[in-house]
């Protein structure tokens, strides 16, 4: 059984730090496609940063140079460093992961809310 397990959101002040993490259970991120999305009230779940079983790394335009992700193999645990943050930041952020080629599974975490005021 897969579990994902979310941690570290909160409550910041615009321009301050998050980070957020993920442990795996029941799957191995290094051999997927693992990212973050975030879903703002009344908004659509978006994509925010992802890192491929090959390493290779996409971000979400508007959190380039202010978010990094970044996976421990070895504790199998995916982080977001979120830095600079706005209060368009704002959302509650989700652990994905899912099959990097045939799309046969894709799981999710519970979310894990971060807010940031101005």
């Amino acid at each position: 059984q897969v579990q994902l397990v979310e941690s570290g959101g909160g409550f910041v002040q615009a321009g301050g730090s998050l980070r957020v993490s993920c442990t795996a259970s029941g799957i191995t991120f290094r051999v997927n496609r693992v990212g973050w999305y975030r879903q703002a009230p009344g908004k659509q779940r978006e994509l925010v940063a992802e890192i491929n079983y090959d390493d290779r790394i996409n971000y979400e335009n508007s959190v380039k140079g202010r978010f990094t992700i970044s996976r421990d193999n070895g504790k199998n645990t995916l982080y977001l460093q979120m830095s600079g943050l706005k209060p368009e930041d704002t959302a509650v952020y989700y652990c994905n992961v899912q099959d990097p080629v045939f799309g046969r599974y894709n799981y999710w975490g519970q979310g894990t809310q971060v807010t940031v005021s101005s």
